[in-house]
């Protein structure tokens, strides 16, 4: 027996994929199917009832948890930045924590503010990013399942509300770059041509996950000349560099969770990204002088990863999720063998 709530959610479901059934057996297969006149508003019902189960439910931090919680008029924003799946911001920031942990000095940990600095500037730009991205491919989302319940593609929000949303969220992003230097001012800039012009490349290459990559690992030069003032291009290039092949792999795992390629979105396969990838880092490493616990932990790097592509079954969406996912422990693993290297420097 369903509680009122849950019965109500299930129904506005079936609803909103466009299946009215009748309660109990049919007399006859037949499916009496209606388009729903408000999606919208349809749309709106499902997140207060779910948020209304939500509440039923033992309490829980997790992400989604949270934005399931705040005020139903806010929620949409808060999915629109990608806020209830927070992986996203964690393959953004971590590149920006590696270089940040490399450059400081020898036998200290990194600069603390900088680092919750540039995790504000993450959560940020990530959510930008995607506000941007949904705008570009509304009309794409409508037509993938997965998609088809984002904000601007359901009509929760009008595309000019995104707007006004993404100029309050690039304006707090500016005040975290203006507390950088000069240099790291101008190299953020840089910056945002990348995350304005990605979401079309998946219209025109074969190679999207390359530009995402050159986008989400920036702050792999960030970081340094945020600490230093400068780039040291013989640490932060290969850095940036091994940063865009994890990149090439994370994402085209999770690409083949997606029916993307339905709609004309195309995606590269697999391929010796991970070797890069890894000489790439040794190289980094050896132009900052790192010692031998970074080298330690580079063998569980390269473990993890070919782990993930050599069990991966690309049939179950699930398994790509889950691998896609695990990425956040690599990337923090990463950044621990940066730290504990640098301190075996003293």
């Amino acid at each position: 027996t369903m509680f009122p709530a849950k019965l109500a959610l299930s129904t506005l479901k079936r609803i909103h994929h466009g299946a009215c059934y009748r309660y109990g057996p049919p007399s006859d297969s037949r499916v009496w199917k209606r388009k729903p006149k408000n999606q919208s508003a349809i749309w709106s019902s499902i997140r207060l009832l779910e948020t209304q189960q939500n509440g039923r439910r033992r309490f829980s931090l997790s992400a989604a948890t949270i934005v399931n919680s705040a005020p139903v008029h806010v929620q949409p924003y808060l999915r629109l930045m990608r806020l209830d799946k927070p992986i996203g911001t964690w393959l953004l920031y971590l590149p920006c924590t590696w270089s940040i942990a490399l450059a400081a000095n020898p036998g200290c940990f990194p600069d603390l503010g900088m680092l919750t600095l540039f995790g504000t500037g993450a959560l940020l730009m990530r959510g930008a990013g995607c506000t941007i991205n949904d705008m570009w491919d509304k009309d794409f989302d409508k037509k993938v399942s997965r998609t088809a319940s984002r904000p601007i593609a359901s009509g929760e929000i009008s595309r000019m509300q995104a707007l006004v949303f993404l100029g309050g969220q690039l304006s707090l992003a500016l005040g975290v770059l203006l507390c950088l230097n000069y240099y790291s001012i101008a190299l953020g800039a840089a910056s945002l041509s990348l995350v304005i012009t990605y979401p079309l490349m998946k219209r025109f290459t074969y190679w999207p996950q390359f530009v995402l990559g050159l986008t989400f690992n920036w702050g792999a030069l960030l970081g340094w000349s945020a600490i230093k003032g400068s780039c040291d291009w013989s640490v932060c290039l290969p850095l940036y560099f091994s940063g865009v092949m994890w990149t090439l792999v994370y994402d085209t795992i999770y690409a083949h969770q997606e029916d993307d390629i339905k709609v004309g979105v195309k995606s590269t396969a697999l391929s010796g990204f991970v070797v890069a990838m890894m000489s790439g880092l040794v190289l980094a490493g050896v132009n900052a002088e790192q010692t031998l616990p970074y080298y330690a932990v580079l063998t569980g790097v390269a473990m993890h990863l070919t782990n993930q592509i050599y069990t991966l079954d690309i049939n179950k969406p699930e398994d790509c999720w889950k691998k896609f996912v695990s990425n956040r422990n690599l990337g923090l693993l990463l950044f621990l063998g940066i730290v504990v290297g640098n301190l075996w420097k003293e």
